[in-house]
């Protein structure tokens, strides 16, 4: 272990227990959550976010790790809670930062260890597969994990214990008495370790402004089978791909209803082979290959798709734009969204349902048919598990700031003091009164073909000018003494129309301007291309009221 100094940086305090969220607290998505106990850091989930209209120029956003990068060293590990995207979906992207070691569940692993090797680091990250209901000892942390019900197999929940106190970390979470994958939640456990006296509880925020019940997996179940067998036409269904018992559930309405299956989307068919190398799907028979399923008969087809956000380049926003190879949707077929919208996809969703309307496709979604419930709990399930695990501290996570606040209102009737925070913050439990004591860096991060990029860099900065403002690009091709051969050529793409004049007029006017400057100038390169730069910007200037990007594209003859 290294010792306490990061840098220059302040002096980490070696003796306390502390809270530091790095992503997903005051936001939906992008889960990155640390604890630090006597100088050591555990790591909790590391997932993405989505860029969203209010993001443009990014389509998956991931926490931006550095400061614990920075202090890896004393990095004891990484545990992911469940396979959701806005939990593990960062792994891949930050872990050659972290170097830590992984550990998961089974199913988590299989999804994971598929994520991995995508990105050829199979041989690099160690990921250890934990037991359902299993121990860690990671000193100073002693992990428990308490098994939970979600909208995916196996999450859980964790019961960190320090030598300051215990913490229970829940992840996502629900009180469903029918899960059908899996086992419902387990209040024994969360009693028990209630009993044993828990410090604080950082919990799942992400309802908190729903009264009573989330609902259950099985009143879904029995809906899909019952709306989907009159249905004539193709038939689509689009869920979360981990979704196991949602996929379950609609391949069996689809079987019952005398339809064959097909899946579309490769994190489904990534799902689906993590879920049967686990034992899951047992009942379901194989699916039709994507390329297969366009010849069926129209009444004897169901697919399973991705795309229930609203994802550009998901399945089903190709089968709505009708450039997917394999199968078309139209007139006389049925889209079910069986699914939410996430906070921030809202947009984009319902783009993608317009055009599938607006194709003749029957759009039925939550709002207007039982085919969804939540995997978080509602306030009725959070009452319960207060009641259960009776925390001194309540630490609200997963959440915007409405979820937040909302969540801390709750458990202070439930009689435990709510501790608010937001990314970036340091909140010390131990020793003496809980408190916010200091702040970390924090930041989003771009994924960009394998590349992470900074949001506030300039790359992103010139990609979001450039969607709003346009670019310019100048070409120009001068002799040795700095003379225009030919005259420049000028590109405007997103500015001007294929017949408009102005392109060969702005051209011209950076080519009589080229052709003034002073003749030292014009022989040395870099000089010349910042005074064509700025030519060119100031004969933009002239005929729009806006100020694009401007490049300069120089060849000495």
């Amino acid at each position: 272990m290294d010792d306490f100094v990061s840098g220059a940086g302040p002096r980490d305090p070696a003796d306390d227990l502390a809270f530091i969220p790095l992503g997903g607290t005051g936001e939906i998505g992008m889960n990155l959550n640390l604890y630090r106990c006597d100088g050591a850091f555990l790591a909790v989930d590391c997932g993405i976010g989505f860029g969203g209209p209010d993001l443009p120029e990014a389509d998956i956003v991931v926490p931006d790790a550095t400061w614990i990068a920075e202090r890896r060293g004393r990095l004891v590990g990484l545990v992911i809670t469940h396979a959701h995207e806005d939990h593990v979906g960062a792994v891949a992207h930050l872990w050659p930062q972290l170097r830590c070691p992984i550990y998961a569940s089974p199913f988590v692993a299989a999804v994971l260890r598929r994520k991995l090797g995508e990105a050829g680091l199979n041989g690099e990250a160690q990921v250890t597969t934990v037991p359902l209901g299993g121990r860690l000892s990671l000193p100073p942390f002693d992990l428990e994990f308490l098994r939970v019900a979600h909208s995916v197999p196996e999450a859980q929940a964790l019961a960190i214990r320090t030598r300051h106190g215990l913490i229970v970390h829940t992840g996502d979470w629900k009180l469903d008495p029918e899960p059908l994958t899996g086992l419902p939640t387990d209040e024994a456990a969360f009693a028990r370790v209630g009993q044993e006296g828990v410090l604080a509880m950082v919990c799942d925020s992400t309802n908190a402004l729903v009264e009573g019940h989330s609902g259950s997996e099985a009143e879904v179940r029995r809906n899909l089978a019952a709306i989907i067998r009159p249905l004539k036409g193709r038939v689509a269904v689009t869920c979360f791909a981990t979704n196991i018992a949602r996929v379950e559930s609609i391949a069996r309405a689809g079987e019952a209803a005398g339809r064959q299956v097909a899946l579309f989307g490769r994190s489904l068919r990534n799902a689906e082979a993590a879920a049967r190398e686990c034992g899951y799907l047992k009942g379901i028979g194989p699916f039709v290959p994507e390329e297969e399923a366009g010849f069926l008969p129209d009444d004897s087809l169901l697919v399973i798709c991705t795309g229930s956000q609203g994802e550009p380049r998901s399945a089903l926003s190709k089968i709505a734009a009708d450039t997917h190879p394999h199968i078309a949707l139209g007139e006389g077929d049925t889209v079910i969204f069986s699914s939410r919208m996430i906070p921030g996809n809202e947009r984009g969703i319902l783009r993608l349902q317009d055009s599938l309307a607006r194709n003749g496709c029957r759009v039925m979604t939550a709002d207007d048919h039982m085919v969804h419930v939540s995997g978080h709990p509602a306030r009725d399930e959070l009452k319960r598990l207060y009641s259960l695990v009776k925390p001194r501290y309540a630490v609200p996570v997963h959440g915007e700031w409405r979820h937040l606040t909302e969540h801390a209102a709750l458990a202070e009737e439930m009689q435990s003091k709510p501790l608010l925070v937001e990314d970036g913050d340091v909140l010390r439990l131990a020793p003496g009164r809980a408190d916010v004591v200091d702040s970390v860096p924090t930041g989003r991060l771009v994924v960009d073909e394998g590349r992470l990029l900074p949001l506030s860099g300039s790359v992103l900065a010139a990609r979001k000018r450039m969607l709003f403002n346009g670019v310019v690009m100048g070409s120009l091709a001068v002799d040795s003494a700095g003379r225009v051969m030919g005259g420049a050529q000028v590109s405007a793409p997103g500015l001007f129309e294929t017949a408009d004049i102005e392109p060969s007029q702005i051209a011209a006017d950076l080519t009589r301007a080229v052709e003034g400057l002073p003749s030292a100038l014009r022989r040395e390169d870099g000089a010349l291309r910042e005074a064509a730069r700025a030519a060119l910007r100031k004969a933009v200037g002239r005929r729009l009221r806006k100020r694009p990007a401007v490049e300069i594209h120089l060849l000495r003859v």
